[in-house]
């Protein structure tokens, strides 16, 4: 049931990102035709880049270690013992557990201490652009516990998009 929730977690994440990332294409093209067609920049498209960026890359890291997209040292796993590469699995989920956290929590406290203050081409607060990060670190701490629940079950978590 855990597997169920994270993998539609991570679905919903994926398919936010992708219209995060259509967004950022109209966007930028937006600003691309105000600055050298009107010459007239639009003032939020930038900084509103900018954000759509964070968010999309943070939902596209996120998922990307449930996936097991992220860069590992498989190279190594391989030539070790089958008892040791299970430790080593564990204990690589384990730090990416508590990166994801570590993050979580700073980013939390960052997006709280700017609440107040705006982003002035956009009129919202500065904590947009820390709860991208601090959302991700949630889904990667979710995520980490979802495999290690799986190394302890003995089995492969299913790629999010099959």
């Amino acid at each position: 049931m855990y597997t169920r929730f994270c993998a539609a977690l991570a679905r919903f994440a994926l398919r936010l990102g992708v219209a995060g990332l259509s967004l950022l294409i109209v966007a930028v093209l937006y600003q691309v035709v105000g600055r050298y067609i009107f010459n007239d920049t639009p003032t939020w498209a930038e900084s509103g880049a900018v954000l759509l960026v964070l968010y999309v890359t943070m939902l596209g890291m996120a998922v990307g270690v449930r996936d097991a997209g992220h860069i590992g040292l498989e190279s190594l796993l391989v030539l070790v013992p089958e008892g040791v590469r299970l430790q080593m699995e564990r204990v690589i989920h384990v730090l990416v557990l508590v990166f994801g956290v570590v993050m979580a929590w700073n980013c939390g406290l960052l997006a709280l201490s700017v609440w107040d203050y705006k982003i002035p081409t956009l009129g919202v607060s500065e904590a947009f652009k820390y709860v991208p990060p601090a959302l991700a670190g949630v889904l990667v701490a979710l995520f980490s516990i979802e495999h290690l629940l799986a190394l302890w079950r003995g089995v492969e978590v299913e790629p999010s998009w099959h």
